[in-house]
């Protein structure tokens, strides 16, 4: 059932997404292919009922890795692991701590974050992250699979774009657009056979290859959802100085 229909860009009162958040395109169901991605829960207090806002990665039983830009520091916040979220489905409580440093410049926006959770999580395998500097030197050939519960279409209709979400954990695969000192950019391009992001997927995990280790979060990319997914690397100097205050570095 479609929950939510959102025209251009999204705008949640009492909510920090100052960056565009980016829903997998062009993608398929996850199913329980990724059990250890999961979504940010808006509060009960919205009239429309709880829905995800923003997704990430369990990276340890009781952190959870998001991006800064999605909720305040110091939030109570909770998150579920639901692939197919309804009202009512199992939730962690946990505070929203992000990197201090953030909204930083645009070479480095420092936009992450994590959710403490105040009880560890059962039966779930957190997913690995990746070595220090070792996303520098990837082929052009690198593919990435990208997770999250955003947007699964944009449509054009008089007024402008919607953004249509049903709450369902959705995957995609593209592959390396260019890599710099803090970002990758994955092409999602459909006519070159890519899927990717959309809003409700910032803070959302894109592992290398099908492999468990995540090389980065969804943090923006293009407006209608349709050419990059921009994302924050997570084996540099910078994100492992945050990281490392929270969980075992590789």
């Amino acid at each position: 059932m479609i929950r939510r229909l959102v025209t251009g860009l999204a705008v949640l009162t009492g909510l920090s997404l100052a960056a565009p958040a980016a829903a997998v395109i062009n993608g398929t169901p996850d199913g329980e292919r990724h059990p250890n991605v999961g979504g940010l829960v808006a509060p009960e207090a919205y009239s429309d009922g709880t829905w995800i806002y923003c997704s990430g990665t369990l990276v340890s039983p009781t952190v959870f890795l998001t991006a800064a830009h999605c909720d305040d520091d110091g939030s109570r916040v909770r998150v579920t692991f639901s692939s197919a979220y309804e009202d009512g489905d199992k939730t962690y409580s946990g505070t929203f701590e992000a990197d201090d440093r953030y909204p930083g410049a645009q070479n480095n926006s420092f936009d992450l974050a994590v959710v403490v959770l105040d009880k560890p999580v059962q039966g779930i395998t957190p997913a690995t992250l990746p070595a220090a500097g070792s996303l520098s030197e990837l082929p052009a050939s690198q593919t990435f699979t990208s997770v999250g519960y955003g947007a699964y279409e944009v449509t054009n209709e008089p007024g402008g774009h919607r953004y249509l979400y049903d709450d369902v954990r959705m995957m995609a695969t593209g592959s390396l657009n260019a890599t710099n000192k803090t970002w990758l950019r994955i092409s999602m391009n459909a006519a070159t056979g890519d899927g990717g992001t959309c809003y409700g997927d910032s803070g959302g995990p894109n592992f290398l290859d099908d492999t468990g280790t995540v090389a980065s979060t969804t943090i923006t990319g293009d407006a209608v959802c349709r050419a990059t997914n921009v994302t924050y690397r997570l084996d540099t100097d910078s994100a492992r100085s945050f990281l490392s205050r929270y969980v075992e570095l590789p």
